[in-house]
């Protein structure tokens, strides 16, 4: 079997941020016995219900704000070429924001929400504070694992940071973007399962403690929990169980960023399986399908995807992303480059 190429492994991050975050959407922020019992199992696209004031917005195979948010972040990386420039950022989030009247909905997270407010006021994203916890800048953050090279750390972290910085400056909050921009950059270079698996705890702890400004738990220790406990368990259904239980698949970085992590080693690194088991798992389903097939995606490029699968995207979706891949190609060699 050949490796998938450059391309291959960004078209696969960029679509299975889609893919985790459109199948995972009609289940999302439901407790994973009322998704048992309203689904059964989830494993194709569906509508959002009605009666879930969060996917009740969004209809089968559509994306949710995780990876329109990963857009703006995209679609400012292609305007300042592959440099990271927050004021951009922040500008696509508030026009996605403002078009999609997400401030009047269910949708944006509670640290979001108050930062994008404030710089509606016209305050200055370095004056802001953003000191939240949640999963704001880890959900959107798959793009810039594209395009920045993985070494040397404290650049990556640095740069993780400002691409964090409009909603989210927090230890936690930027360390768990780290680890999921640092897993698709590691996949983008090749990098196997085993390899990133075994370092990210490490990335975590590095990216946590560079600047303490919360009193949350170490998520280098949540990540290697995450990991035993699908090592642990026996079938799927018991690993999920236990990951939802033990790790927790809330809206927090602290839980789905790890959970994340499991789900990935759950589904052995197949985006299919992938989008499948998070969109089950109950929780922030969307978003932790996000960041999690984003991964897989990048593991093993877009000819992994169910054909009919992307198809249905495409359609429902209808992206370019063959820009996004090209320019970033071009942005991660003069990344290189540059050293």
């Amino acid at each position: 079997m050949t490796q998938p190429g450059l391309e291959s492994r960004m078209l696969g991050a960029l679509y299975g941020q889609m893919l985790g975050d459109a199948l995972g959407m009609p289940s999302e922020l439901w407790p994973r016995e009322r998704v048992k019992k309203h689904f059964g199992w989830i494993d194709r696209f569906l509508d959002g219900p009605a009666e879930n004031n969060a996917a009740c917005y969004f209809t089968a195979a559509q994306f949710t704000d995780d990876t329109s948010m990963a857009l703006a972040l995209a679609d400012a990386l292609l305007e300042a070429e592959g440099k990271v420039v927050p004021e951009l950022i922040a500008r696509n989030v508030i026009r996605w924001v403002d078009s999609f009247d997400a401030f009047n909905k269910n949708i944006l997270g509670p640290s979001s929400k108050l930062a994008l407010a404030e710089q509606k006021k016209g305050v200055a994203i370095d004056a802001l504070e953003n000191n939240g916890v949640t999963n704001g800048a880890a959900m959107r953050v798959s793009p810039l694992g594209c395009v920045l090279p993985s070494a040397p750390l404290k650049h990556f972290c640095e740069q993780v940071w400002l691409a964090s910085s409009p909603t989210h400056k927090s230890d936690i909050a930027v360390a768990g973007a780290v680890v999921v921009a640092w897993a698709v950059s590691r996949a983008i270079e090749g990098a196997s399962w085993a390899e990133i698996r075994l370092a990210l705890p490490d990335i975590a702890k590095y990216a946590q403690t560079r600047e303490s400004t919360t009193f949350s738990a170490s998520l280098a220790a949540r990540i290697e929990l995450a990991f035993d406990t699908v090592a642990k368990a026996e079938g799927t259904e018991q690993a999920s169980e236990a990951v939802y239980q033990r790790v927790g698949a809330g809206v927090s970085t602290i839980e789905s960023v790890p959970a994340a992590l499991a789900m990935v080693e759950l589904a052995g690194t197949c985006p299919n399986q992938c989008a499948i088991l998070c969109a089950n798992l109950g929780g922030d389903t969307d978003t932790i399908g996000a960041m999690a097939t984003a991964i897989c995606g990048a593991l093993n490029g877009i000819e992994a995807f169910k054909k009919e699968w992307l198809d249905e995207l495409k359609r429902v979706n209808p992206q370019d992303m063959t820009r996004y891949s090209d320019a970033f190609q071009r942005f991660r060699r003069n990344a290189q480059e540059a050293g």
